[in-house]
């Protein structure tokens, strides 16, 4: 959803507001209640939610972590390659 700046051209008052595109623009200003809020030509900016975003799951470095690989080595399914009281027989 984009994020838009706008300003009074009374008070001075300044905010960003977050719209759908298709919404109507705001025209009265929260701050003096006169009709002359309006938006302001500004670099793009928006909010993107849901899991696989940056924000949500690769922020800091971190990485999904893999599904560990199955032993399916001869030596590991054998008795003798367990110690007592193992739970894989």
């Amino acid at each position: 959803m984009p994020i838009y700046d706008f300003q009074c051209t009374s008070c001075g008052h300044k905010a960003e507001v977050m719209r759908k595109i298709s919404a109507p623009s705001v025209d009265v200003c929260p701050a003096c209640a006169k009709e002359t809020f309006a938006k302001q030509v500004s670099a793009p900016s928006f909010q993107l939610t849901g899991s696989g975003w940056y924000a949500t799951d690769f922020k800091g470095g971190q990485k999904p972590a893999a599904k560990p690989a199955e032993t399916t080595s001869v030596e590991a399914k054998t008795p003798a390659a367990c110690d007592s009281g193992c739970a894989c027989h």
